[in-house]
C-alpha cells in the first residue's frame, strides 16, 4: 500500500474504505458481523483510511466503524459527516435527499453522538456533507468547527460534496473561502466533469482531495454487460437502462488500460494520477474487491500515452452515440 499526506501529521492510504456499501442496504444486506470483518480485512490488506457518515442508517455506520477498528485506533485515520437532520420526520421515497440541520446546537450534538458510536475521543477528519452555498457561507458555523479543533475533538475538517455531480459552485467557494483541509467529491475516469475543475481549484488553494465513486457505481470494475439485472436491494436498479448500455460500450475502449493491471485498478491509478487526490472510496462489498483495489497500490502508475489515450477517448464521449447503443 501506499500513503499520501492529507494534512500535516495525518497520513492515509491511497486506497479508502467507504463503509456506506456495507451499512445502509444500497448494496445489498450484510449483517453487522459481515461488515465488521470487512473492516478489519481491509486493515489487514493494508487500508488505514475509513470513511463514513452519521447519516449512514442512522448512525450504525458508525457503530460498525467504531467496533471493527477499536483495537487499532491509533494506526488509522477516521472521517466521518455531519450535516443533515437525522430526526426529520416523513417519508422519503427511492434516493431522495433528507434536509439538512447545521443550526450550531445541532452540530454539537451531532459532533457527541458521532464521538460516542465511533467510540473515539477525537475525530480525525470532520466533513460537512453535501452543503449548499448557504451553508458554506456560514461563518458561526466554521468559527464552531475551528473552535473544536482548537480543543482536540476533531483534527481537521472539510465538505464532501454531492449528492449527485454536481456542486461545483459549492466546491470552488470553500476552497477558496474556509481553511479547508480536503473535499470529497465524485470522479472517474467516465465522469470527470465537474471534477476536473475542482481538481485545477485545488491546485491552487493546495486543498486535498478524497474521491469517492472512483469506480463509476461499478462500471469499471468492469464486470457488467448489457444483459446485467440488477438485485431489488441494489440502488442501481432504479438507473436507466442507457446508463448500462452506454457504459458498457464505453469500457469496451478502454482494453489497453489492462495490460498490466485489473481495469478496476487502472481506474483507481489514473485518479491518482494527479497529485492533489490524496485517497480514493472505492465501493467495496466484498473480499474481492478489498483485495484488487489494495492490490492497485502494487501495480503501475499510468504512463502519459495511457493518460492522454484516456483524455482523448473521453474528448470524444468514448466513440459512443445514441445510435450505436
Amino acid at each position: 500500500m501506499r500513503y499520501r499526506q492529507l494534512a500535516p501529521g495525518i497520513e492515509i492510504s491511497e486506497i479508502g474504505f467507504g463503509n456506506w456499501t456495507l451499512t445502509t442496504g444500497w448494496w445489498g444486506a450484510y449483517t453487522e458481523h459481515e461488515a465488521v470483518e470487512a473492516h478489519r480485512a481491509a486493515y489487514d490488506a493494508g487500508i488505514t483510511f475509513f470513511d463514513t457518515s452519521n447519516a449512514y442508517a442512522e448512525g450504525y455506520a458508525e457503530q460498525v466503524l467504531g467496533k471493527a477498528l477499536a483495537g487499532v485506533r491509533d494506526q488509522v485515520v477516521i472521517s466521518t459527516k455531519f450535516g443533515y437532520d437525522l430526526d426529520a420526520t416523513g417519508t422519503r421515497r427511492g434516493q431522495q435527499e433528507r434536509p439538512h440541520r447545521t443550526d450550531l446546537a445541532s452540530v454539537r450534538a451531532d459532533l457527541e453522538a458521532s464521538l460516542r458510536r465511533l467510540n473515539v475521543d477525537t475525530i480525525d477528519v470532520y466533513m460537512l456533507h453535501n452543503p449548499r452555498m448557504a451553508h458554506v457561507d456560514d461563518d458561526d458555523l466554521f468559527g464552531f468547527l475551528d473552535e473544536r479543533k482548537a480543543a482536540g475533538a476533531i483534527r481537521t475538517y472539510g465538505v464532501a460534496l454531492g449528492p449527485k455531480i454536481g456542486w461545483l459552485e459549492e466546491g470552488v467557494h470553500a476552497m477558496r473561502h474556509r481553511r479547508l483541509t480536503a473535499v470529497q467529491m465524485i470522479y472517474n475516469l467516465l465522469e470527470q466533469d465537474p471534477g476536473r475543475e475542482l481538481l485545477r481549484v485545488a491546485a491552487e488553494t493546495g486543498t486535498r482531495m478524497i474521491v469517492r465513486v472512483p469506480h463509476s457505481s461499478g462500471m469499471l470494475e468492469g464486470n457488467l454487460t448489457a444483459d446485467t439485472v440488477f438485485p431489488p436491494d441494489d440502488h442501481r436498479r432504479h438507473r436507466p437502462r442507457s446508463w448500462l448500455l452506454e457504459g458498457v460500450q464505453k469500457i469496451k475502449t478502454l482494453d489497453f488500460l489492462s495490460e498490466r493491471r485489473t481495469l478496476g485498478q487502472a481506474a483507481l491509478r489514473w485518479i491518482l494520477a494527479h497529485p492533489n487526490v490524496a485517497s480514493t472510496l472505492p465501493n467495496i462489498y466484498g473480499a474481492g474487491q478489498i483485495k484488487e483495489f489494495a492490490g492497485a497500490s502494487d501495480v503501475p502508475d499510468l504512463t502519459d500515452e495511457e493518460l492522454a489515450r484516456v483524455a482523448e477517448l473521453y474528448g470524444d464521449n468514448f466513440g459512443v452515440t445514441a445510435a450505436s447503443v
